[in-house]
C-alpha cells in the first residue's frame, strides 16, 4: 500500500490545481518541487511592502465566466487593466495598437479612416503575396512604420533572429484597434490578486504534503515508490533524459533593481523597449499592479536569453521541427506506466494562466 495516491511534480500552477481537485475527493497527495517555493512562475516576492512578480508579468484574463468564479474562490481580485507602453528610443506609444498609437506616430491621422488608410498603403509593398516571413506578416497586418518602430527590434531581441529568418506563424495576428481603448487584452474578466498570487497556491496546497528543494528526476523510482499515479509537470524531454534530442526553448534573465528614494519611475507597470539596441524588451515596476503608494519602488528589467540545458525554460519554439520531436516525446509518453504529463512544460505549450486552469480541470475530470 503506497502512501500517496498521487505525487505532483511541479507545485506551479497546474499542479496546484490538480492537487487541489484531487484533494477534495479525498485522494491523499504529496507536491514537490525543485525550487525553494511553491507557485512555479506565478510566484511573488515580497520586497519593501511591494509584490515583485519574480519571473516576468502575470496578469490574469479570462473570457470564462467559470474559470473566473473559480480563481476568486481563493482571493479577491483588483481591476488592474494591462495597459502597456512602448518606448521607441524615448518615443512612447499606446499598446496595443490602436487609435492613439496612430494619431501619435501619424500626424495626418485623425479617424479610424485616416489610420485604416494609411496602413493599406504601406501594405501594398506586398503586393497581396502570402506573407513568407515574420516581416513580411508584421506589414501585411500592421504597416511598414509601425513594424519599423514597434515590432522589429522587440522580437528580434525576444528570438535573437532576424525577422526575416523567423516564420509567418509567431505573429499570425496582431492586436490592431481602430478606437481608443488602450486594453490590452480583449477578454472580459481581467485583474491581479490583491496581495499577490502567493495566496493562490498555498490555499490550494493547504490539504496537501509538500516538500521543496526536492528534485524528482534525481531519483525517480524513490519517489514513484511512493505514490500510486504520477503527474509530471516538468519539461517533457528532460523527463526521458533529452534520449531523442531536447527541445527549443527561449529563457528569460532578470535584473531587480530597488530604489528607495524614488516612488514612482516609469508610470505604468510594463513598459515595453522596441528598438533593437536595448538589451532589455520591458521594464516591470511591480508595484502598479496593485497601485501600491508605498514609499520607494521596485523595477526587473527582463532580458530574453538563448536557452541552454540547465536554464529555466519559458517560452517553447512550436516551429515544425520542435513539434515533431514533441509528437515523438507524447508517443512515450503513452507508453510510461501510471505518470501523466501537463502544464506548460509538460505539453511543450505556452499557457495564458485561465488555459493552465482548465487544462487541469480537465484532466481531473479524466481522471475520475
Amino acid at each position: 500500500m503506497k502512501k500517496y495516491d498521487y505525487l505532483v511534480v511541479g507545485a506551479g500552477l497546474f499542479g496546484a490545481t490538480f492537487a487541489y481537485e484531487m484533494q477534495k475527493k479525498g485522494k491523499k497527495i504529496l507536491v514537490i518541487d525543485r525550487r525553494n517555493h511553491i507557485g512555479g512562475n506565478i510566484y511573488c516576492e515580497k520586497i519593501n511592502d511591494i509584490n515583485v512578480h519574480k519571473y516576468g508579468a502575470h496578469i490574469f484574463h479570462t473570457s470564462s465566466k467559470d474559470i473566473w468564479n473559480y480563481v476568486n474562490q481563493f482571493c479577491e481580485f483588483n481591476n488592474y487593466i494591462n495597459s502597456p507602453i512602448a518606448n521607441y528610443k524615448g518615443e512612447l506609444y499606446n499598446l496595443p495598437f490602436n487609435m492613439n498609437t496612430f494619431t501619435k506616430l501619424w500626424s495626418d491621422v485623425i479617424t479610424p479612416e485616416d489610420a485604416k488608410a494609411k496602413i493599406a498603403s504601406q501594405k501594398d509593398q506586398l503586393k497581396n503575396k502570402e506573407p513568407q516571413n515574420l516581416e513580411e506578416q508584421a506589414i501585411s497586418l500592421v504597416g511598414k512604420d509601425i513594424y519599423e518602430k514597434l515590432v522589429k527590434g522587440y522580437t528580434e531581441k525576444q528570438w535573437n533572429k532576424d525577422c526575416r529568418d523567423l516564420p509567418s506563424f509567431i505573429i499570425k495576428r496582431l492586436p490592431v484597434r481602430f478606437t481608443f481603448d488602450n486594453n490590452y487584452f480583449n477578454d472580459r474578466y481581467q485583474g491581479i490578486p490583491i496581495g499577490g498570487y502567493n495566496q493562490i497556491i498555498a490555499k490550494m496546497l493547504e490539504n496537501c504534503d509538500v516538500k521543496l528543494n526536492t528534485d524528482y528526476l534525481e531519483d525517480k523510482e524513490k519517489y514513484n515508490a511512493l505514490a500510486n499515479k504520477i503527474l509530471y509537470t516538468g519539461m517533457i524531454d528532460e523527463y526521458f533524459g533529452y534520449k531523442l534530442g531536447n527541445l527549443e526553448y527561449r529563457s528569460l534573465k532578470f535584473e531587480t533593481t530597488i530604489l528607495e528614494d524614488i516612488d514612482n519611475y516609469q508610470g505604468n507597470a510594463v513598459v515595453n523597449y522596441t528598438d533593437r539596441e536595448t538589451k532589455y524588451t520591458r521594464i516591470i515596476e511591480h508595484k502598479h499592479f496593485e497601485f501600491n503608494d508605498c514609499h520607494g519602488t521596485v523595477i526587473t528589467k527582463e532580458y530574453p536569453a538563448n536557452w541552454h540545458i540547465g536554464d529555466e525554460a519559458y517560452y517553447p519554439i512550436n516551429d515544425d521541427k520542435n513539434s515533431a520531436l514533441y509528437a515523438k516525446y507524447q508517443q512515450l509518453a503513452l507508453k510510461e506506466k501510471n505518470v501523466m504529463f501537463g502544464g506548460r512544460l509538460g505539453s511543450y505549450k505556452y499557457y495564458d494562466m485561465d488555459k493552465v486552469i482548465k487544462s487541469a480541470l480537465e484532466l481531473v475530470k479524466e481522471c475520475n
